[in-house]
């Protein structure tokens, strides 16, 4: 006996299932392994540079801007920092943190579109204006010894 043909059109259950959100990739607070994901996604180049307390992994984006994240020796992503032409996709390098990042209520400062976010666990520097655009977010919980904020560049 045949398969029965199915009589509605396949095509609004492809839109439907295309237009349903993908999961972001986990990148702060994340493993070792999120910036190579992030490489992949973003189709950048990557470079890995050790430090004295930390890793840093640098992905140049096609479009000019340089996303860095920070590494711990325990292997978690316990920053990230970004600078160039283009803000970054902040949802790939901020991952479960992302929401908290657009709930809280900044505290804008000055020109250029600057902006802080500071709460309990996650912190968030934010500045630019067209072309040129920056900032770095870090988990004060995650941070290793002897690590200052003004490293995180």
């Amino acid at each position: 006996m045949p398969f029965p043909v199915l009589r509605f059109p396949a095509a609004p259950l492809l839109a439907a299932l295309l237009l349903l959100p993908l999961p972001a990739l986990a990148t702060l607070g994340g493993d070792a392994s999120t910036p190579q994901a992030d490489q992949l996604h973003m189709k950048a180049a990557l470079r890995v540079s050790q430090r004295a307390r930390y890793a840093v992994h640098e992905i140049a984006l096609p479009y000019g801007t340089t996303a860095r994240e920070y590494v711990s020796p325990q292997g978690v992503v316990f920053a990230v920092a970004w600078e160039g032409p283009v803000k970054p996709d902040l949802r790939q390098l901020l991952g479960a943190y992302y929401e908290l990042y657009v709930q809280a209520p900044p505290n804008t400062r000055g020109a250029h579109n600057a902006a802080v976010i500071v709460l309990p666990e996650l912190v968030v520097h934010s500045m630019g204006h067209l072309r040129a655009f920056s900032g770095r977010a870090y988990l004060r919980s995650q941070m290793p010894d002897g690590v200052s904020v003004g490293e995180l560049k």
